[in-house]
This record gives C-alpha cells, structure tokens and sequence, in this order.
C-alpha cells in the first residue's frame, strides 16, 4: 500500500516538474562578469544551477563525513584493544 503511494506521488511530481519545464521554455540570458552571458531556456539554466548547488552543498557535506569516519575508526581500533586485554592485569590474551 505504502509503495503504491510513493510511486503515486513521484509520478505527480514527475508530471508537475515537466508541465513547469514545459511552460519555460523561453530563451533568457545570463550576464556574468566580463561580458560573459549565456543565451539558454529558462528551465535549462534552473536545472543547471540547481544541480550546481547540490554538487556544492554535497562537497561540503564530504570533508565533515570524512573527519567523522576517521573520528569512528579510531574508536573502534580503540574499542578493540581493550576488549583484548585482561581485566585487572592490563595483559594482553594469548
């Protein structure tokens, strides 16, 4: 049931997000620095700046990933080693 309705609202959104590509078809331009400019439809250039921003947001995400998976590698080698000691003893098992 629940799947029915995921696909259900995807295809809606599918069908929403094409009628909005469909109506803005219109050329527009986009002025950079330097007289720089880009001649393209409208839906085009939202496309491409959002998929920007995800790549962006996501490079951002990465490096804090990153430090965490090293943060949760030190603590299970941590982790690892004291369960391999002796209680009390500090020894290692043999």
């Amino acid at each position: 049931m629940m799947r029915w309705l995921l696909w259900i609202l995807r295809v809606v959104l599918f069908l929403f997000l094409f009628a909005f590509a469909i109506r803005n078809t219109d050329p527009v331009n986009v002025r950079f620095f330097l007289d720089a400019a880009w001649n393209a439809p409208l839906v085009i250039i939202l496309l491409a700046f959002f998929a920007g921003g995800v790549i962006f947001s996501m490079l951002f995400l990465f490096v804090p990933l990153m430090g965490r998976r090293r943060e949760v590698n030190r603590l299970q080698r941590e982790l690892h080693a004291l369960r391999t000691r002796r209680p009390g003893t500090g020894e290692h098992h043999v």
